[in-house]
């Protein structure tokens, strides 16, 4: 079985596996649309963006495909189910992942998991200003909602330079153009 991750399962899958491909699926974009009140959120927090995907016919997304194999498959999808589902509210489809690899096979079929507007957590569209100041004040029990895009920003760089993900990219210009102003209204030590 392989499994596509978009966000934070590039870098932090969570599960045991066999083997791992940089690739990408086609006919959806990534968007910081999605609650999360556990991850990377709280049940008090009323914004905590993290990722899902938006279908798109023209589009394709990049992130990580993982194989898991023999007793791997039940202990990720029960995992991933309670990380995922239960916990996150996406709906799971089967997608083609197309490898990155030069000499790549046919696509291969993955598991992901998206969340749709029907859900409770989905937030839904909003400008890359207001994701970013939602994400600097945001954080659960998998850490600050800053790391989740940055390395999320970090692994397009690294692992798919020639992938285009405007929306992420616009949001991390966004967050670092805010958190310079959050420690201007502080005085320094000479001030005081």
């Amino acid at each position: 079985v392989w499994i596509f991750g978009y966000g934070s399962l590039v870098w932090r899958p969570g599960f045991e596996f066999t083997s791992r491909k940089v690739g990408f699926i086609r006919g959806y974009s990534r968007r910081f649309w999605q609650g999360d009140t556990f991850h990377r959120g709280s049940e008090r927090m009323i914004q905590h963006p993290i990722t899902t995907l938006l279908f798109h016919f023209q589009a394709c997304t990049w992130g990580v495909a993982y194989e898991v194999r023999g007793e791997q498959i039940a202990a990720s999808l029960e995992y991933l189910n309670m990380r995922e589902a239960v916990l996150g509210g996406y709906d799971t489809k089967l997608v083609k992942f197309h490898p990155q690899e030069k000499d790549a096979e046919e696509p291969i079929l993955a598991l992901v998991y998206i969340a749709t507007p029907q859900n409770p957590s989905y937030l839904g569209p909003a400008s890359e200003e207001d994701i970013a100041a939602q994400i600097i004040v945001s954080s659960g029990c998998a850490g600050h909602n800053i790391e989740y895009l940055l390395r999320l920003a970090d692994f397009m760089r690294y692992f798919c330079p020639q992938a285009e993900d405007k929306h992420l990219f616009s949001i991390e210009e966004a967050l670092i153009s805010i958190l310079p102003c959050l420690y201007c209204t502080e005085e320094s030590p000479e001030e005081t």
